[in-house]
């Protein structure tokens, strides 16, 4: 094989089509688009759902029964890698020294820390709940885990 017999396999390059280069090109005059009409405009198009004024399916059904959305619990997500690059050993770990640090930004309704990541250094862990590959690599390090009061 060398660099100039090289070739793209049959049928992978097309040509473009070209648009409005005149009539004896095949796509000349309209361009493909027919004659007059919505989609024969620049810019046309309608946003999905639109039904040509019609009321759409989404507002003619009815909103019924209860979502939760509103009311979920948010976890706030942490592993236990990045707890080793930014704290020190010995260190006592809660969510207030979490949000100092950067590692909690946004509101959550708790704390809950992975297992991804290795830990190299023994700490407290305060928070609400740990997953069980990092409560065994906390441990193992010498670390400990306790539920906020």
């Amino acid at each position: 094989m060398n660099l100039h017999t090289l070739s793209p396999n049959p049928g992978a390059k097309r040509r473009v089509k070209r648009l409005g280069c005149g009539e004896s090109s095949g796509h000349g005059k309209t361009a493909c688009k027919g004659n007059k009409g919505q989609k024969a405009r620049s810019g046309s198009g309608t946003r999905v759902g639109f039904e040509g004024g019609q009321m759409p399916l989404h507002r003619r059904l009815p909103k019924r029964g209860f979502n939760n959305y509103d009311f979920r619990d948010v976890p706030g997500v942490i592993n236990v890698g990045d707890l080793d690059d930014a704290f020190e050993a010995g260190a006592v770990i809660d969510e207030t020294c979490l949000r100092e640090v950067g590692l909690l930004n946004n509101r959550c309704d708790f704390v809950k820390v992975l297992g991804t990541g290795e830990v190299t250094k023994s700490f407290t862990l305060v928070v609400d709940r740990v997953s069980a590959s990092a409560r065994e690599k906390i441990e193992k390090a010498g670390g400990s885990i306790q539920s906020p009061a």
